[in-house]
């Protein structure tokens, strides 16, 4: 399956193929600053299965930390993606894709949360162990 999206203005258009590695709720601060929401919904992609397909030249990029590259259109202002090299994948914001039948499973950083969500999904304190967090999960 591939899935289409685009910035806020149009001028970036990405492509994402096949099945994400992962979708959720991130509830940290940075997430929460960047895409300026209480929480923000992920998901994760390989990067091959992520391309841009116009308007690459009004891609841009902004690093705080050596975790994120958040990406954005130049033009608007649009978020598109962010890449995380430590984790080998690529979040491409659901609101992004608006074709991808979001399917949440977990909710990561919940020791941050703003917004409690009581949905029975596990809330990770940090990041799932294998992603390099304490793995310890919290009470809704």
């Amino acid at each position: 399956m591939t899935y289409r999206g685009q910035c806020f203005c149009g001028a970036v258009e990405i492509e994402v193929a096949g099945t994400p590695e992962a979708m959720g709720y991130c509830h940290c601060r940075s997430c929460r600053s960047w895409s300026a929401g209480p929480v923000n919904a992920f998901s994760l992609w390989k990067p091959e299965a992520v391309r841009v397909t116009a308007g690459a030249e009004h891609v841009a990029t902004f690093q705080k930390t050596s975790f994120s590259q958040r990406q954005y259109c130049a033009k608007c202002g649009g978020h598109l993606m962010t890449n995380h090299p430590t984790l080998g994948l690529v979040d491409v914001y659901a609101a992004t894709i608006p074709t991808l039948a979001f399917t949440p499973g977990v909710h990561i950083n919940y020791a941050e949360t703003v917004l409690p969500i009581r949905d029975g999904l596990p809330k990770f304190k940090d990041v799932p162990a294998e992603f390099g967090g304490s793995g310890e999960t919290v009470a809704e």
